[in-house]
């Protein structure tokens, strides 16, 4: 045993000489702490779920055989239900464009009140915008406490600091919040579908003109590709920060004279940043609530990481760029691509290809919150923000119905 004891003993002191987070190491001057992992629990385990249990799979592998089935079936099931969505949706309580981290934090907290229909719209086939990586194509997300109670909530498990917490890979966030959204019978998610345009109606916005995203990407090709509408008693716009498909809802607002400037982000201070943009989101006109990035564009608060459209860094894929068709955010005014390049220009939708905002997602999530309640507020239902929620409320949010008449007046 003795002997155990000492091996044992040797193997933990070789592990901390080995650890890469050493606390007597340091990075210009700065001391790295060694982090400390929070397991957050699931409700059905006292311990955390870390391991698979090894189990082999109720059918023979060797001899398995799918049931059949006719191909008529396959797609009158698909069409039969999306059809019936699309009819369903057509009028209903609350449209978020854009699916990006602010949109989905925003629909989740929507869907927890069952008398709420709540549809999202999402240009891409796949949703999440740059919630599926952290800065500069990172896998880690951190985020900034007490947003952490939102991750709590969700049961997604992080590292601990004292004034943050880090997500091993962005997708865990994006991934758990969708699979939970998408499970509730008030929520639908139309992908791969655009928001073209805005129902303005004496004043008020009442929902959004909606096309198939491959035809709203090829209105130069063919003219007659007319969209369809979605009526919404509320419209939140998360449509990402600047860009040919950024900021495109306030941007529209701007065209059509309903707000007077969209003056753009300010340069980059992510202190600054995250607590503007939780605090400004808003209803800019009647029906229609701006969150996420898209707050920092209309009200020039800081930006939160680099945005490397703003500097020119445009990457060439050949002798013709498309901006629909490859991870590329480029501005009205750099049509011209490097070299010679030429770059194809289409009629911009209301939301973003790919969003690329910062490592510092928390802002997003409580904005997209905040958002939720002021729709709720909007509809007349119990809310965080007037003290008619019954129910947990989130510190963050208190704060945020604090600073609600600073709101107001910006």
């Amino acid at each position: 045993m003795a002997t155990m004891a000492t091996s044992l003993t040797s193997l933990s002191t070789k592990s901390q000489k080995l650890s890469p987070f050493d606390t007597s190491s340091s990075f210009h001057g700065t001391p790295i702490s060694k982090p400390t992992l929070r397991m957050q629990p699931t409700k059905s385990s006292s311990s955390p779920n870390v391991s698979i249990s090894m189990s082999s799979p109720p059918y023979d592998l060797s001899a398995f055989k799918f049931d059949p089935i006719k191909e008529s079936i396959v797609s009158r099931e698909m069409t039969r239900r999306y059809m019936t969505d699309m009819i369903t949706y057509a009028d209903t309580d609350v449209v978020v464009v854009g699916a990006g981290s602010a949109g989905l934090s925003c629909a989740y907290e929507l869907s927890k009140n069952p008398d709420v229909q709540v549809a999202i719209i999402e240009q891409s086939v796949s949703p999440g915008g740059g919630a599926w990586l952290g800065g500069q194509l990172f896998s880690a997300m951190v985020v900034r406490k007490p947003a952490h109670l939102f991750l709590d909530e969700l049961g997604i498990e992080y590292d601990e600091q004292e004034d943050y917490v880090v997500i091993k890979h962005a997708a865990l966030f994006t991934s758990t919040i969708m699979s939970k959204l998408l499970a509730r019978p008030n929520v639908k998610l139309f992908n791969a579908v655009a928001a073209e345009d805005l129902i303005v109606k004496e004043g008020r916005v009442g929902g959004v003109v909606t096309n198939w995203a491959l035809v709203s990407m090829n209105h130069d090709t063919q003219s007659c590709m007319d969209p369809n509408v979605m009526e919404a008693k509320v419209v939140v716009s998360s449509c990402g920060h600047d860009g040919p498909f950024g900021a495109t809802g306030v941007k529209r607002l701007k065209s059509i004279g309903m707000i007077d400037s969209v003056p753009g982000m300010k340069a980059l201070d992510m202190n600054a940043a995250e607590d503007a943009i939780v605090k400004l989101t808003r209803e800019v006109v009647p029906g229609m609530i701006v969150t996420g990035m898209e707050v920092a564009e209309i009200d020039g608060s800081p930006r939160m990481w680099i945005d490397w459209t703003r500097h020119g860094m445009v990457p060439a894929m050949g002798p013709e760029i498309s901006c629909l068709q490859g991870p590329l955010c480029l501005l009205p005014d750099m049509i011209q691509g490097p070299g010679n390049a030429k770059v194809k220009w289409s009629r911009p939708v209301l939301h973003q290809v790919l969003s690329c905002n910062g490592p510092t997602f928390g802002a997003m999530m409580i904005s997209g919150q905040k958002a939720a309640h002021l729709a709720l507020k909007s509809l007349g239902m119990p809310n965080a923000l007037d003290g008619t929620f019954v129910g947990g409320i989130h510190p963050e949010l208190i704060l945020a119905a604090v600073e609600s008449a600073d709101i107001a007046e910006t």
